[in-house]
């Protein structure tokens, strides 16, 4: 199984990026309107198939030097088709950047199966796609989509307070393995 560990944010930043998560997916109907949103986060590590216990032992030595710490949202990047996904776009520097280099050196070093190439990926909160999504959405809609976010240019400082390891599934009971909070 394929495991997410994601960085989360404190109350008020979580508060400010959902009101336009919930914004892009109404105004384009991805979800019924009773059902909750992907949960938004910062994906920092991919690992496939782990041992759980000597993960969290991994983890644990890991993050204990880490407290709460701010990230720069830098704007909107979008991912085109396949994916078709709007995110806020952070840029690969300090803390947060540090951090999921850090975990990816060392849990592969520990021979834990995580991304190659790190350096290629695009650190980033995602507002609005189509996986777990009720609906497609068109080229049209998620051209239009990204470019409405993009003109609202998102330039904000957010707080990490927490890191957690996911199951991928669109369920807030079961979804969590395990959290790592930062003080």
């Amino acid at each position: 199984m394929i495991y997410y560990l994601v960085g989360l944010f404190d109350e008020i930043s979580y508060e400010y990026m959902e009101s336009m998560q919930k914004s892009l997916c109404n105004k384009y109907n991805l979800y019924k309107p009773d059902t909750n949103l992907p949960k938004l986060h910062i994906t920092l590590e991919i690992i496939t198939n782990p041992s759980l216990c000597d993960l969290d032992v991994s983890l644990k030595k890991i993050l204990k030097d880490y407290t709460k710490f701010e990230v720069e949202l830098n704007g909107v990047i979008c991912f085109d088709p396949p994916f078709k996904s709007v995110n806020l776009n952070i840029d690969n520097k300090g803390t947060i950047y540090d951090l999921s280099k850090n975990i990816n050196f060392i849990l592969n070093a520990q021979g834990f199966a995580v991304r190659e190439h790190i350096e290629d990926w695009n650190l980033h909160i995602s507002l609005a796609n189509t996986t777990f999504a009720d609906r497609e959405w068109s080229n049209n809609e998620y051209l239009a989509a990204c470019n409405l976010a993009k003109d609202e240019n998102f330039q904000r400082t957010i707080t990490i307070n927490a890191i957690e390891l996911w199951k991928p599934i669109n369920n807030n009971d079961e979804m969590v393995v395990k959290k790592y909070e930062l003080t």
